[in-house]
């Protein structure tokens, strides 16, 4: 029994990896008693099984595979849908709802819609069959859909879950994977969405090195930083505006000498006329009066010279 190659050592196609009584997985297949490289990849030994990561490559699926898909065509009881890759899938309205359903079964998902399912059967001639009935598998009505090579879908996994827990632990987010090299993402703000997809496609390149879940975590950890400090310099930026607005004007002060002083009224030409006059029937009655006067002191002296 041997081993040809160290952990996690890029292999190429037709290359010795062991001998003897090791087992054949993906990746690789099995003459003689040797095994050997398919495919350019990452080689690595889980007990006596042997198996290659595709560092590219297109997606191939596999009964049980977890995938992200969208529904392109609504026909019968069957939704067409695609999944990436060479094959196109079919999903029946049997393996996704309960009986009864409508006829119309766009009434539950329809063109456009993006679903998570899982592959149930898979045949070349005819592509592979989906199934919903699973936990968790539903429609996706929020976030978006981000792809990636599907070679690094095992990367981005990790070991037993352990990066993209660690990705969803620091970000607060909800995510799915799909083995289609599809992840779904729902982020609580755009910053933290960019900087999952950051996250993302970091990993995507740098699938190969080691230690990655680690820099991938003090990443995060500084980003996340930045982002708080931001967010409470724009608050403090606000609350000083907000401030500046509520606080009232000072009034200017008058100069007590510059005031004028009051002019003198004058009457005007309309308060003038608007002088009351004497009727003319009182001016009338003051003359008889005068008058009347006169007589009287007129008549004694006749009087007198009479006698």
């Amino acid at each position: 029994m041997a081993v040809y190659f160290q952990k996690r050592e890029v292999v190429v196609p037709g290359q010795l990896l062991a001998e003897g009584r090791y087992r054949s997985s993906f990746g690789t297949y099995d003459e003689e008693g040797k095994i050997f490289s398919s495919l350019v990849g990452l080689a690595e030994l889980r007990g006596n099984t042997v198996k290659v990561v595709a560092l590219e490559g297109t997606y191939m699926p596999k009964e049980g595979d977890l995938v992200i898909a969208t529904i392109n065509i609504v026909a019968g009881n069957n939704w067409k849908v695609d999944i990436g890759g060479p094959y196109g899938a079919s999903l029946h309205a049997n393996n996704a709802l309960r009986r009864p359903y409508s006829d119309d079964i766009s009434e539950y998902m329809d063109i456009g819609d993006v679903i998570s399912a899982e592959v149930i059967a898979f045949d070349r001639n005819s592509g592979p069959f989906l199934g919903m009935k699973a936990r968790g598998l539903t429609v996706l009505t929020d976030g978006m859909v981000l792809d990636v090579s599907p070679a690094k879908i095992p990367r981005i996994i990790g070991r037993s879950g352990s990066m993209i827990n660690m990705i969803n632990d620091h970000l607060k987010i909800d995510t799915i994977v799909g083995q289609n090299g599809r992840i779904w993402i729902r982020a609580p703000s755009t910053e933290i969405l960019r900087l999952a997809i950051k996250a993302f496609r970091t990993i995507e390149a740098q699938a190969h090195t080691s230690r990655l879940t680690d820099r991938i975590s003090s990443m995060l950890l500084e980003e996340l930083e930045k982002i708080k400090g931001s967010v409470d310099k724009k608050e403090e930026v606000e609350d000083a505006a907000e401030s500046t607005e509520t606080e009232p004007e000072p009034e200017p002060e008058l100069d007590a000498k510059a005031e004028p002083e009051p002019e003198p009224e004058s009457k005007t030409d309309s308060e003038e006329k608007s002088e009351p006059e004497t009727p003319p029937e009182e001016k009338e009655t003051a003359v008889e009066v005068v008058a009347k006067k006169d007589e009287e002191k007129e008549e004694p002296t006749e009087e007198v010279s009479e006698k």
